[in-house]
C-alpha cells in the first residue's frame, strides 16, 4: 500500500526521532497557550503557511492527541481588575475597581482588613447588590461587571490623623471561561482627623444627618455642653406621642393615694417613677449600642402588651370604685392586692411602673437617641454614650416630675371632688390601654373601643341628662364636654363602619370628607410600598431597581412604632411627597415580629429600630448620609427628598 507523508523509520531510533519531532511541533503550535496561573499575556501562534503541509498535518495530529489547544488571550489581572482606594472622610474608606469588559468579580470573595495600626478596624463593608450569575466555578453567585465601589466604615480609638495600611482581597474571572487566583492588594492611606461617626459623603458635600450631628457632638463638645444638650432635647421629646402617655400613668399613681398624698410624698413617688424609667432607657440604650439588641423591641410581644393593658384596666376600675360595687369580696381582695402593687401604694410599685413604661410604652427611636446609640456602637464608649442617654431620659422625665409633684399640692385631698378627679384619670388610663392595644389588634377594633370609651364617659358626664335651669357654669361646661365626646364617639363608629382606620381621621374612607382625588373609590392615599423581608429580599429588589436605573427608598415599620403611624398619617399621605417619589421604587420592611430576619436586616445597616428610612442611588448603593431616623413632617420630608434625588 502507498504511504502518505513520511514513512515511519524501521528501527527504534527512528520511532524516537519521530516522537521528538511531533512533540516539538506540538509545543510550537501551542505557543499561544496562556500560563496556568493566568499571570502572562502571550500572543497566539499565527496559522501555518499553505505550503507547510507537513507541519499542518503534524500540528493537527498533535492537537488530536491533546498535546496542543488553541487559547484566547487573557488580560493580566492588574489590567482586568484595576484596584484603587481613597478616603471618603475620617471614618470611611472607599475601595474601587475598574473591571474590564468581559470580566467580572465575585461579591462573596471580597474581604478587607486594616493591617496597621491596631487602633483602626473596619466595622463592616457596604457593597452594592451584584448580578446573579450561574458560574461554572462557584455555582450561583453575585458578581460585578464594569465597576465597583465598596464603602468601608472604620472604628478608631483616636480622633487624630493616622496612616493606615488597607489590605483588600478579591477574585474574578473572564466570561470566556478563565478564572484568576485570589488577589491580595495593600495600600497606605492617611485618615484625617475623625468625628464621632460620619456618613458616606461625596466630595464637597457638607450635609450630615441629624442623628450623625448628635453623634458628632458627643466627641466634639465638652461633657457639660453634651449633658445640657441631651437634657434639653429630652425635654422636647417629653411632649411627643411616645412619651406623653406616661403622664396619665404617673398621675394615676399620685391620685390613687387620695387623702394620704402631700407635696413631699408626691415628689418622692414621682422620683421613684422617673429615675427607674431613666435608668432603664440608659441600660437598654447601652445594650443596643454595644450588642445591637433592642430590648424595648423585645418587650413589644403581644402577650406582654396584653398583660400591661390588663394592669391599666385594673387601675382604671379601682379609680371608678367598681371593686366595691360589682365584684365579689373574694375576687375584689385579689384584684385590689394586684392593683395596689402597681398603682403606687409603695415606692417599689412606682419604680416598677417606671421600668415597664420605659420598656413598653415609649420604644420609639428619635434622632438624638439614635445619635447616642450610633456613637456607642462605633466607638464602644459606653460611659460617655450612657451619660448622654441618662441626661436625655432625665429631660424626658422632668415634666413628669413637675406634674407629679404639683399633684400633691393642686389635687383635692378629700370630699366629693375627689371622685370625679379619680374618674377622669380612670378614663385616661383606659385611653392609654386602647392606645397600646392598637399595636396588636386591627385598627377597626381600636376605633370601636375608643368610641365606646367616649360615649360611655359622655353618658356619665350627663351629656344626655336634662340640664336644670340656673345650673352652675361648671355643670354646663361638664355637660358640654360630654356632648363633644358623645358626638366624636358616634363619628368613630361611623368611620369604623365605612372602612376607616384612623382614630384621628375616622371619616377618611368617605369621599365627602376626603381630600380631592382620594376616598373609598379612588387611588390609595398612602404610598404604594412593596413589602420585603430580610437581607436577601432587599438585595433582590435592589438588583431589579439597579437594572431599571431607579433609586430606592426603604422604610422600616412596626405596628408598635407610634412615629411610624404618624408618618403614614401626616407625611406619606401628602400629595407633594407622593409626587416627589413618583420615579422612586418604594420598599417597606415590617419589623413588628423582630425575628431573626428582621434583626439581621437592622444589623446590616447598623440600625436600632423604626422609624428609619434609607435611600439608595440608581446603582443600589445606600446614601447613608441621607438616612432619616424618627418622625419628619411633610414639608421637611419634601425638602429632604429634594436633596436626596438631586445627587
Amino acid at each position: 500500500m502507498k504511504q502518505v507523508g513520511v514513512a515511519p523509520p524501521r528501527n527504534s531510533a527512528g520511532y524516537l526521532l519521530l516522537y521528538v519531532t511531533l512533540l516539538l511541533v506540538a509545543l510550537a503550535a501551542s505557543a499561544g497557550v496562556h500560563a496556568s496561573t493566568g499571570q502572562q499575556d502571550l500572543e497566539p501562534v499565527p496559522p501555518a503557511d499553505e505550503n507547510s503541509g507537513l507541519l499542518d498535518r503534524l500540528s493537527a495530529f498533535a492537537e488530536k492527541l491533546g498535546l496542543s489547544r488553541k487559547q484566547q488571550r487573557f488580560l493580566d489581572p492588574d489590567r482586568a481588575f484595576i484596584f484603587s482606594a481613597d478616603i471618603v472622610d475620617g471614618n470611611t474608606i472607599a475601595a474601587r475597581w475598574q473591571i474590564a469588559d468581559g470580566y467580572y468579580m465575585y461579591r462573596d470573595k471580597l474581604a478587607f482588613r486594616v493591617i496597621e495600626p491596631e487602633s483602626v478596624h473596619i466595622s463592616r463593608q457596604i457593597a452594592p447588590p451584584g448580578k446573579v450569575k450561574n458560574d461554572e466555578t462557584f455555582g450561583k453567585s453575585e458578581v460585578y461587571y464594569h465597576d465597583l465601589a465598596v464603602a468601608l466604615p472604620v472604628t478608631r480609638t483616636t480622633l487624630a490623623p493616622v496612616t493606615v495600611t488597607l489590605e483588600a482581597r478579591y477574585q474574578g474571572c473572564a466570561d470566556a471561561g478563565f478564572c484568576y487566583s485570589p488577589i491580595t492588594k495593600s495600600t497606605r492611606l492617611l485618615l484625617p482627623a475623625a468625628v464621632a461617626v460620619g456618613g458616606i459623603r461625596s466630595a464637597g458635600s457638607d450635609f450630615i444627618s441629624e442623628q450623625d450631628r448628635f453623634a458628632r457632638s458627643l466627641a466634639g463638645d465638652s461633657l457639660t455642653l453634651t449633658i445640657l444638650t441631651f437634657f434639653g432635647v429630652g425635654l422636647l421629646l417629653a411632649f411627643t406621642p411616645c412619651v406623653f402617655p406616661m403622664v396619665p400613668i404617673l398621675s394615676s399613681i399620685i391620685v390613687g393615694q387620695g387623702k394620704q398624698m402631700n407635696t413631699r410624698h408626691a415628689f418622692l413617688l414621682s422620683l421613684a417613677y422617673v429615675l427607674p424609667m431613666a435608668l432603664t432607657y440608659t441600660v437598654a440604650g447601652i445594650a443596643a449600642g454595644l450588642f445591637g439588641a433592642n430590648l424595648q423591641a423585645a418587650f413589644q410581644n403581644p402577650w406582654i402588651i396584653s398583660g400591661f393593658v390588663a394592669i391599666f384596666v385594673l387601675l382604671a376600675l379601682s379609680m371608678f370604685g367598681f371593686y366595691e360595687l360589682q365584684i365579689p369580696a373574694a375576687v375584689q381582695s385579689r384584684l385590689a392586692i394586684l392593683s395596689n402593687k402597681q398603682k403606687g401604694g409603695t415606692f417599689a410599685g412606682a419604680a416598677m411602673m417606671g421600668f415597664l413604661s420605659a420598656m413598653i410604652v415609649g420604644p420609639c427611636i428619635a434622632a438624638p437617641l439614635a445619635g447616642a446609640l450610633i456613637y456607642i456602637s462605633q466607638t464602644g464608649d459606653a460611659t460617655l454614650g450612657g451619660t448622654a442617654l441618662f441626661a436625655l431620659s432625665l429631660g424626658m422625665g422632668t415634666p413628669l416630675l413637675v406634674l407629679g409633684t404639683s399633684a400633691g399640692k393642686l389635687l383635692p385631698k378629700a370630699g366629693a371632688w375627689m371622685q370625679p378627679v379619680k374618674a377622669v384619670f380612670g378614663v385616661l388610663l383606659l385611653a392609654v390601654a386602647i392606645w397600646m392595644l392598637d399595636r396588636i389588634v386591627p385598627p377597626v377594633v381600636t376605633m370601636i373601643l375608643a368610641a365606646a370609651l367616649l360615649i360611655i364617659a359622655a353618658v356619665y358626664m350627663g351629656a344626655l341628662a336634662r340640664l336644670e335651669h340656673g345650673g352652675s357654669g361648671w355643670r354646663k361646661l361638664w355637660k358640654g364636654s360630654g356632648l363633644v365626646m358623645l358626638v366624636y364617639g358616634v363619628v368613630l363608629l361611623v368611620g369604623a363602619a365605612t372602612g376607616g382606620n384612623d382614630v384621628l381621621n375616622p371619616l377618611r374612607g368617605i369621599s365627602l370628607f376626603s381630600k380631592p382625588g382620594t376616598g373609598a373609590n379612588t387611588v390609595v392615599e398612602n404610598l404604594p410600598f412593596k413589602q420585603i423581608k430580610g437581607v436577601e429580599g432587599l438585595n433582590r429588589e435592589l438588583r431589579l431597581a439597579a437594572a431599571a436605573g431607579k433609586p430606592v427608598m426603604l422604610d422600616f415599620y412596626a405596628d408598635w412604632c407610634v412615629s411610624c403611624k404618624e408618618m403614614e398619617r401626616s407625611t406619606f399621605s401628602d400629595k407633594g411627597v407622593q409626587q416627589a417619589l413618583t420615579n422612586v421604587i418604594l420598599l417597606q420592611t415590617d419589623v413588628t415580629a423582630n425575628d431573626e430576619l428582621d434583626r439581621a436586616l437592622l444589623k446590616q445597616f447598623g440600625l436600632f429600630g423604626p422609624p428609619s428610612i434609607l435611600f439608595f442611588d440608581r446603582h443600589g448603593i445606600e446614601q447613608s448620609r441621607y438616612r432619616l431616623v424618627g418622625f419628619l413632617n411633610a414639608e421637611d420630608f419634601r425638602e429632604h427628598l429634594a436633596r436626596v434625588l438631586a445627587i
